[in-house]
């Protein structure tokens, strides 16, 4: 059986499938050149999460537009489409609940605005810094340059520690030094640490809090002020000069241990190794 393409394939419908290449080419380039155009005109001051939700939208928009335009050429029934588009409209809802959970807590989160893309955050047990912030979820990337996705709907519902919010931040140490030890020494001796070590903050003043009474030592917690962008250099630095600074001074740092009295006040009880013969 021989076919006629000629009925199909004529100089009309060839004219409008060039014009639809046509459109579609210059669509997509255009396309593009919004996005990169959107990235110079838009001001240096908004934040990243900004930015990004303005492209997206500029985008979207010119995307529904190509394909608005592209439908109009093929002389296609809308009817009939948003007709079936209602029906697939209903089962897609019922079916994808949670989908819209996570689109309206992105909303909320993104109105909210605990946290921006570059941020360092803590959701629970993961840490890691904004990667983006989707339609569906957040995306982070942890210290060990793993990309983890967090559903918006938990993210919403759950706590979020944002660790570089503010410019400045508190690392505590927490310290056990001996019984027996002078604790002005201490204190004195910690006062020292700060105010020696560069990249610790004279204001807010170092926080020296005596906690309590250990099992084999007195705790002492130790806070020091600092720019959030050292914080590993401070965390190394002030932890070396601890112990070099107590070691100086002899304080004790002491491992737990247990003693055994008989009663008295200050003898402890004696034991005797003996070898066997």
């Amino acid at each position: 059986m021989n076919l006629d393409w000629s009925h199909y394939f004529n100089a009309e419908t060839f004219e409008k499938l060039l014009r639809i290449a046509i459109i579609l080419v210059v669509g997509t380039i255009i396309i593009s050149l919004l996005g990169v155009l959107m990235k110079k005109i838009l001001p240096s001051k908004l934040s990243q999460q900004r930015k990004m939700i303005i492209n997206r939208f500029v985008r979207y928009t010119a995307i529904v537009i190509l394909f608005t335009v592209i439908i109009s050429e093929l002389n296609i029934d809308m009817t009939a489409i948003f007709g079936t588009a209602g029906v697939i409209g209903i089962v897609v809802g019922v079916a994808s609940q949670t989908s819209i959970g996570n689109i309206v807590s992105g909303f909320f989160m993104v109105s909210e605005k605990p946290f921006e893309i570059g941020d360092q955050i803590r959701i629970g047990d993961k840490t890691g810094v904004v990667h983006s912030i989707d339609l569906l979820s957040i995306k982070i990337r942890t210290f060990d340059n793993l990309l983890l996705r967090i559903p918006n709907q938990t993210v919403i519902s759950s706590e979020v520690i944002n660790v570089t919010r503010f410019p400045i931040r508190r690392l505590d140490f927490e310290i056990g030094v001996a019984y027996k030890e002078n604790l002005e020494l201490v204190m004195q001796t910690l006062q020292e640490v700060a105010k020696r070590n560069p990249l610790c903050l004279d204001e807010p003043e170092p926080l020296i809090v005596f906690k309590g009474f250990g099992a084999s030592s007195i705790l002492v917690q130790f806070g020091v002020w600092f720019e959030r962008t050292n914080y590993l250099k401070v965390k190394n630095s002030v932890f070396m000069e601890i112990k070099e600074a107590f070691e100086q001074k002899g304080i004790e740092i002491p491992f737990p241990h247990i003693s055994v009295y008989t009663g008295e006040v200050t003898k402890p009880f004696p034991v005797e190794v003996k070898e066997k013969v």
